[in-house]
């Protein structure tokens, strides 16, 4: 402190005097006690409570809060306490309040779907939930992370108390397949269809399936699968053949499985492994691609009835398929055809090649062989396979007569001759002789105007006041004249015939006097005969 000054009057210098504590008065204790239990409870319930979830549904049919109850294994496990739509209103979210013992079942895997009335194949579940109603299901994952927030699927996930392993197969076309569609071996049920999906390029879809045991044990890497839905009729020198699974694959189509037979046990697919579905089972039991080879028949001809798939033979034996029918126009030729691609494959179809050498180019051989048939008259022609149908397939064949220049293998794939198909030329001769009938009826048509012109005219000649009717008329006339004239001379001729007529007796002399002279000329021929010397000497006396 600085010094005192001494011109200035002394004051006292302050302390600092402490405030006595008062006592807490009893009124607060009973506030206070209160808040801590109120905040005991609070917290106590907090704890108790279970944990808050999210869950996206795509839509709210079937749910409601505060009484869709949130169930696990047939027990409930919380309820829903909220639902509200999302920001972009293309979903709703429901949130749900589970019970403390739930409090391990929210992992990252865990899945939630909305129980109710479903139909999968023939199978009907969720029959409770009619006088239930919708619940929400959920099965446990696997995961130790937490979460709260889930999507939900729109489908149940498939769950099954058997043992057995899931695979996928991919498809083109889904079919009649969907989830539940069972699964066949031997005709025996094996599993079922569980989900199946669009692959990412959209070209494919992917089918998850699964067998159950002790039948996935014969599937193996060679194992074909294919579509055994509905019934398959076929038509063979063997009669009328009917193959069907079962009457439940009819109704709602079905998946079979072979496996081929090998000379060493295959090891059993593994876990999730993939397989293609084929279309049936010829198509999965056909055997792979050997020696393919690719050619365009170039038609100028209808191909109704032919397809992508049609077989290609010859001599009867399926040796490769259609793979492309792309039809065109020939601006400057002004002409229609169509191009027909074939893959052929003999070797694939069980065909032996004889007397090939060792170590040879089989492509230059192929080449020269194809070179010498199409010289001998192979060409390539369309063919009715069924008259019911109206199908075509393409028969290669040597055609007697036919012959053409050898293949341009610069171009790839090489074009092969083609000629009309007997059908075809059916067909063009009955267009001919169609076409010589219409000529023959249009003549016969002109004749038959023109004699009815003639008809015409001659009803105009013949009519009563016609010209012709009245000279016809004068002619009878003159024709009754001549004829009554005709008649008086007859009569005269028949008085001057009659036996006792002066003409008559006239007659008889005359015929009496010319047999006379008859005589004398016999006699005169006789005596000619004997002397015919009289002729030049004259006639001589007779000897005494």
């Amino acid at each position: 402190m600085p010094d005192h000054d001494p011109s200035l009057p002394h004051v006292p210098e302050a302390k600092t005097i402490p405030r006595k504590r008062t006592r807490l008065s009893l009124v607060w204790v009973i506030p206070i006690l209160a808040a801590v239990a109120g905040a005991w409870i609070a917290v106590t319930r907090i704890l108790n409570q279970g944990p808050e979830i999210t869950i996206v549904f795509s839509s709210a049919d079937g749910l409601e809060a505060k009484k869709t109850k949130v169930n696990f294994n047939g027990m409930d496990v919380g309820l829903l306490t909220d639902i509200k739509y999302s920001e972009d209103h293309k979903h709703v979210i429901a949130t749900a309040q589970l019970s403390p013992t739930a409090r391990s079942f929210i992992v990252k895997d865990t899945l939630f779907w909305v129980v109710k009335p479903r139909m999968n194949g023939l199978s009907i579940s969720g029959l409770g939930t009619i006088l239930s109603g919708n619940y929400i299901g959920m099965e446990l994952g696997q995961s130790h992370e937490t979460e709260h927030h889930f999507v939900a699927l729109d489908q149940p996930p498939f769950t099954s108390d058997v043992p057995g392993k899931f695979y996928t197969l991919h498809t083109p076309q889904l079919g009649s397949l969907g989830e539940g569609t069972p699964i066949y071996y031997r005709k025996l049920n094996a599993g079922q269809v569980v989900s199946y999906e669009l692959d990412k390029a959209g070209n494919a879809l992917n089918v998850r399936i699964f067998v159950k045991e002790p039948y996935d044990q014969f599937v193996t890497a060679d194992t074909r699968f294919w579509n055994a839905s509905g019934v398959d009729v076929s038509l063979s020198a063997s009669g009328l053949q009917v193959q069907t699974e079962s009457v439940l694959s009819i109704l709602a189509g079905g998946v079979a499985f072979e496996t081929p037979t090998a000379d060493k046990p295959r090891p059993v697919a593994a876990e999730g492994a993939d397989f293609t579905l084929f279309e049936d089972r010829a198509s999965a039991f056909r055997p792979p691609p050997r020696d393919p080879q690719t050619y365009v028949l170039v038609f100028k001809q209808s191909v109704r009835g032919l397809t992508v798939g049609a077989p290609v033979q010859i001599g009867g034996i399926d040796v490769g398929e259609v793979i492309k029918i792309n039809p065109q126009f020939d601006a400057q030729s002004v002409e229609f055809s169509v191009p027909v691609t074939v893959v052929v494959d003999p070797m694939r179809y069980g065909v032996r090649f004889l007397n090939t050498p060792d170590g040879a180019d089989l492509v230059d051989i192929r080449k020269k062989v194809m070179d010498i048939m199409v010289g001998r008259g192979l060409c390539a022609q369309l063919k009715t396979g069924s008259l019911v149908s109206g199908s075509l397939y393409v028969a290669i064949d040597f055609v007697p007569g036919q012959s053409a220049p050898p293949l341009d293998w610069s171009h790839s794939p090489v074009e092969l001759p083609t000629v009309s198909g007997k059908l075809e030329a059916i067909e063009d001769s009955v267009a001919g002789l169609l076409k010589n009938v219409n000529q023959t009826v249009t003549d016969v048509g002109g004749t038959l105007t023109n004699v009815d012109h003639v008809l015409v005219s001659a009803n105009a000649l013949i009519a009563p006041d016609s010209k012709l009717v009245n000279n016809l008329n004068e002619t009878l006339a003159g024709a009754r004249g001549t004829l009554t004239n005709a008649d008086t001379l007859i009569g005269n001729a028949g008085s001057l015939l009659a036996p006792d007529s002066a003409l008559m007796a006239q007659l008889d002399n005359l015929l009496k006097q010319g047999g006379g002279a008859a005589q004398a000329l016999r006699v005169l021929a006789d005596y000619l005969e004997r002397h015919p010397e009289a002729l030049i000497r004259g006639k001589t006396g007779e000897a005494k």
